[in-house]
């Protein structure tokens, strides 16, 4: 049987592979590489760029199947479209939830480390009340900015983007210089358990993807655009990750471990001095103030797709005629990750963004491989052919639950909390979507 899907939406298609990769590799790229490195260090020492290698394969694996998924489902949502098209709407709903709550939570607590960030740069900024500004600023910039249309977010999105990879970009190249080679000699094989811990760790440096897909509706071309922004934006996220772990260890040696505030800046202050100290400094600062701005391009979207179809007011799904940007989406999901940031209620939900994380990519493998046998199409297309599908999907799903293993019974129970709270929201408004037909 061929289905054929075709989005009923109006939003407009302006975003490209250049614009999509952005996208990715501005959320991907947040603010966690200027501090991981002393982690993966203190865990494995000079053999840390191991663990770059083993979390680079499996999510490769993972980016494979949300290429293929995401080719073939042109609707706005990203998962929780693509899950929802495969196993029906409820799977998709609570996908859409898992998602929405990954993407919320992370905004806030980035936004939260940059206005501390802007405080240390600027001590005139410090403070609550200080930084309660900054954050309304940060939020308020963003939400004008992408409520005047997806064109100008996405290019803004990839000027940010350009702008925090400069100065992780100089130290990955004027490093190199500074390394000294017996900081990169192995001292001992590195324990398989050791690998897969600090493998788990680094999900959270590589997660993003499946938040930057979320404006499908808004991409040109999705059956080809989709699966080249996902590879180009991995291969270099990747790249520069194991770089920058190589040359912060070649500088630092094993005081790596021990500079766990900000490693990749004290290692360019090592190497090339004060300034380059400063600017590592403010490009983590542009680095989170950039995350903050594709999670306000993106992350709307979920909401808007939920009023679309019926879990939310349908006035959220308003698109506005002039700008095609959903702009009540925009303001209402700003507020609440404004208002999770500033009250710090928000950390004890925090600690299920992995575990959201996984299991929305267990969804996403699975439904790759539904996709695939209903023969669904994006545009009377034949989708994107991945390489040996069949074994891909299956080894995705194998090594998806390998890093589920290490997740805490009180996350599991949390994340159970979390998704029989939102099966009573799909059955409360269940009625009113048969009434309206959604």
């Amino acid at each position: 049987m061929q289905t054929d899907l075709r989005p009923n939406e109006s939003l407009v298609r302006v975003i490209g592979t250049l614009g999509l990769a952005a996208a990715i590799v501005n959320i991907t790229i947040g603010g966690g590489i200027f501090r991981l490195p002393a982690n993966v260090a203190g865990s494995l020492g000079a053999a840390a760029p191991v663990a770059y290698l083993v979390c680079a394969i499996a999510m490769g694996l993972i980016v494979l199947c949300i290429a293929d998924a995401g080719s073939r489902v042109p609707l706005t949502g990203g998962p929780y479209a693509y899950i929802g098209t495969a196993f029906g709407p409820y799977c998709g709903f609570l996908a859409g939830i898992l998602l929405w709550m990954l993407g919320t939570f992370a905004a806030a607590a980035v936004a939260t480390v940059f206005a501390a960030s802007v405080g240390l740069l600027v001590p005139a900024l410090g403070g609550r009340t200080a930084e309660t500004v900054t954050l309304a600023v940060a939020f308020g910039f963003w939400s004008v900015i992408n409520a005047r249309g997806v064109r100008l977010g996405s290019r803004l999105n990839s000027v940010a983007t350009v702008a925090k990879l400069l100065p992780l970009v100089l130290l990955a190249a004027a490093g190199l210089f500074f390394v000294r080679p017996e900081n990169l000699q192995w001292t001992a094989t590195p324990a398989a358990g050791d690998v897969a811990r600090t493998s788990r760790l680094l999900i959270v440096a590589f997660a993003g993807i499946e938040v930057a897909l979320v404006p499908s509706g808004e991409v040109r071309d999705i059956r080809r655009t989709v699966p080249r922004a996902i590879a180009l934006a991995m291969i270099g996220i990747t790249a520069l990750y194991i770089l920058l772990q190589i040359v912060a260890q070649g500088i630092l040696g094993s005081g790596l471990a021990q500079a766990t505030v900000s490693p990749l800046a004290d290692a360019a202050g090592a190497s090339l001095g004060w300034w380059a100290r400063g600017l590592l400094l403010a490009g983590a600062a542009v680095s989170m103030f950039g995350y903050i701005g594709g999670m306000t391009l993106a992350v709307p979207r979920m909401v808007y797709a939920f009023a679309r179809d019926g879990f939310l007011p349908r006035a959220l799904a308003a698109v506005h005629p002039r700008t095609q940007a959903p702009q009540r989406a925009i303001v209402v999901q700003s507020a609440l990750a404004f208002a999770l940031a500033i009250s710090g209620s928000f950390e004890t939900l925090a600690i299920l963004g992995n575990v959201a994380a996984l299991v929305l990519y267990l969804g996403c493998a699975l439904a790759s491989w539904r996709l695939r046998r209903l023969r669904v199409a994006a545009h009377d297309t034949a989708g994107f052919r991945i390489p040996f599908a069949t074994v891909v999907h299956w080894l995705a799903c194998v090594v998806i639950a390998w890093l589920l293993t290490g997740m805490r019974q009180e996350e599991w129970i949390a994340l159970g909390v979390c998704l029989a709270l939102a099966t009573i929201v799909y059955a409360v408004t269940g009625r009113t979507r048969r009434l309206a037909g959604v």
